[in-house]
């Protein structure tokens, strides 16, 4: 296996100059719609990070109107060489509940590399985030609040 960056690790720390794009979590057309209103102001905050051996990671928050936390998801996929070259998606995503609560799921994803025209046959399984799995993933919402306030 090669060496991967700290940061391409699932609930790992951002790396010092990673800034999180900021954008409506749906296009003006879906807003102007009279539903729309209900997400009116609502963003999502997202880190894409990359490695062009190993794979990737993507760290995202919505926030509503107010700009409290609603949700939020961390993943990453490695390519694991070996014959065959291996697959693997980790994440923990869900919503944070008014209560303080977060429902969500961590899901671990393997499977063989298939080679580039057929698609990955990958192997899912969910199971519930730990507490110090939940800790980590505000501890991620709270480091993308604040780069994103940094910049404004």
């Amino acid at each position: 296996m090669t060496d991967r960056p700290a940061w391409h690790a699932l609930l790992a720390p951002l790396p010092p100059d990673a800034i999180p794009t900021r954008q409506p979590v749906v296009p003006p057309e879906s807003l102007a719609r009279p539903e729309g209103a209900a997400i009116a102001g609502w963003r999502q905050l997202v880190v894409h990070l990359s490695d062009p051996y190993d794979g990737s990671r993507t760290v995202l928050v919505v926030v509503d109107a107010s700009g409290i936390p609603i949700s939020a998801n961390d993943g990453v996929f490695f390519r694991i060489p070996g014959k065959p070259l291996q697959l693997r998606h980790e994440s923990i995503g869900g919503r944070f509940e008014t209560d303080g609560t977060f429902r969500g799921t961590r899901w671990l994803s393997v499977g063989d590399d298939p080679g580039d025209d057929e698609q990955a046959d990958l192997q899912s399984t969910p199971s519930a985030p730990t507490p110090d799995e939940i800790a980590a993933l505000r501890a991620l919402v709270d480091e993308m609040l604040r780069r994103n306030a940094s910049r404004s």
